[in-house]
């Protein structure tokens, strides 16, 4: 572990720097602050005050998050805290494919660890000037089984708190088995065993209300984000009671979701694994001695048997009463949101040019008799586009992202923005592809200079794109100089933000190839 903690340390100093010009990097008294719990450490880099590895809840397995316990003298929380336990093949940093262009985080690798991973990160600007800043809470992607706050090098959240004068928040939480399998079937004290993941996110949010203001930052003014997991996460939290309150604003990036599990699909998940694992079907089964991998092997034979184990937020009555956008949640109807997709999502190769005629046999042997009218479609929708692109373009997550923005203008209260972003790398075949908003929002681009190919132009786009982020942080409206005027989403208007080098506001343009579509969320 110390010589983990000596790599992390090292590779930390050299990761951070690389966007930041020769700043110093400084720790001591002048770094502390007084939380609830007790005192920590931190550095300053640059301008910016940076803590990693902050404990902001406990939990015993399978039992939903407490308080951490208060400490006496200083904590030091200068490296990023252990992850939460998950499967290898998860881990993007594992892959080595000709199109994952740096996706993954190759630097640093935090240990996994299932009694120390409810831990979060801040970065602000100041800690001593007793200035409310805006807050920006990030939750990863990863679905709901993989994945970190420092998952990917695009998720330091130094660069966007120093570009935006605001506060950032990162963090870990339980996942897979530990964090989404449903034990209410169990009863007793397992009655609660259900969202755990999400359960340990309305932690991390009570305490960001209960401390943010000793970084600099105003609890009343938290906008919560998440990109693919993560805007399922956010989606969720939408329409948790739990989570009323703890957040202003929200933002969805390809991750729309509009209903999650019920608890007849989940339950009997939670009494076939103690039975499998020779437990009694009841609240007196103890899984505490089991490893994470002998639960893995378990949830393995279980699937062979034909038994799904479905790890994701349930419709629980109680912690999530309703599905998040079937109709929108009242818990929310305050709450603006921003919403939106990529052009070509999990599309990781547009290298192979068409010719018109190629592009419509490949729809027509995926499309079958409804080929004509997709292409059509298609070409009403995108009339610039090149022949490869109606191969590639995504039609499920941005259907799910529409209706998700229609279900919100719907219920008549916050407004809700929705987007398109299709903006292309020049040097590599990853094309609008999943994430690849993440560096520009994140103000990262140089940390994923490989993914955006950190060119003139994508270092001009990410002032552009960070800049309608924070405003959106900062007032609920994505709205800035350099782009058309943007309105809310109506079911009339339709009006999607197309953000690229020269953004532009469309309505309702691509109907008709959303009709002919599916939410895949």
């Amino acid at each position: 572990m110390k010589y983990n903690t000596l790599i992390s340390m090292l590779l930390l100093v050299a990761f951070t720097t690389a966007n930041v010009k020769a700043q110093p990097i400084t720790a001591g008294q002048h770094t502390r602050v007084e939380t609830v719990y007790g005192t920590i450490e931190g550095y300053q880099d640059g301008s910016i005050f940076t803590f990693k590895g902050i404990q902001y809840a406990k939990a015993e397995r399978f039992m939903p998050p407490q308080a951490p316990d208060k400490f006496e003298g200083i904590r030091q929380c200068k490296v990023y805290g252990p992850q939460a336990p998950q499967n290898e093949n998860l881990k993007w940093n594992e892959r080595n494919s000709q199109t994952d262009y740096g996706f993954g985080n190759q630097f640093v690798v935090e240990p996994m660890d299932e009694k120390n991973c409810l831990v979060l990160n801040v970065w602000t600007p100041s800690i001593n000037d007793k200035k409310q800043r805006p807050v920006f809470v990030w939750i990863h992607g990863g679905g709901y089984a993989g994945g970190s706050g420092h998952d990917l090098p695009c998720y330091e959240g130094r660069a966007l708190a120093e570009a935006g004068d605001i506060v950032v928040v990162n963090l870990n939480h339980r996942l897979n088995i530990l964090g989404y399998a449903d034990l209410t079937g169990l009863g007793g004290k397992y009655a609660n065993s259900v969202n755990l993941g999400q359960q340990d996110i309305v932690k991390a949010l009570e305490w960001v209300r209960d401390n943010i203001s000793r970084f600099g930052g105003n609890p009343n003014e938290v906008t919560i984000g998440g990109q693919s997991g993560g805007g399922g996460k956010v989606s969720t939290l939408l329409a948790m009671p739990s989570a009323k309150g703890l957040f202003k604003r929200a933002i969805v990036q390809s991750g729309s979701t509009l209903r999650q599990a019920l608890p007849e699909q989940t339950r009997p998940f939670g009494i076939a694994l103690a039975q499998e694992l020779g437990q009694p079907a009841t609240a007196n089964a103890d899984f505490s001695k089991y490893t994470y991998e002998e639960l893995n092997f378990a949830v393995t034979r279980l699937a062979q048997k034909g038994i799904r184990s479905g790890f994701s937020p349930v419709v629980d009555g109680t912690i999530l009463p309703q599905h998040p956008f079937e109709p929108a949640s009242p818990v929310s109807k305050d709450v603006p949101m921003l919403i939106g997709t990529d052009f070509n999502e999990f599309t990781f190769d547009i290298s192979h040019d068409m010719t018109w005629d190629e592009a419509e046999a490949a729809i027509r042997q995926r499309q079958g008799d409804k080929a004509g009218q997709y292409i059509t479609a298609f070409k009403k929708a995108y009339p610039k586009a090149e022949p490869k692109e109606m191969t590639y373009v995504d039609t499920g997550f941005r259907a799910g992202a529409v209706r998700q923005a229609a279900s919100k203008a719907a219920q008549g209260g916050a407004p809700a923005y929705l987007y398109l972003f299709t903006w292309k790398p020049e040097s590599n075949a990853l094309g609008s592809s999943h994430g690849m908003e993440l560096p520009f929002m994140l103000h990262n681009v140089s940390l994923q200079r490989e993914m955006t190919g950190a060119s003139p132009t994508a270092y001009k786009f990410e002032k552009l794109i960070s800049s309608i982020w924070i405003s959106f942080i900062k007032t609920g409206n994505p709205n800035v100089k350099g782009i058309p005027k943007w309105e809310p989403y109506t079911e009339e208007t339709g009006v999607t933000m197309i953000l690229d080098n020269k953004c532009e506001s469309r309505q309702h343009h691509d109907k008709e190839l959303m009709q002919m579509s599916r939410s895949i969320w």
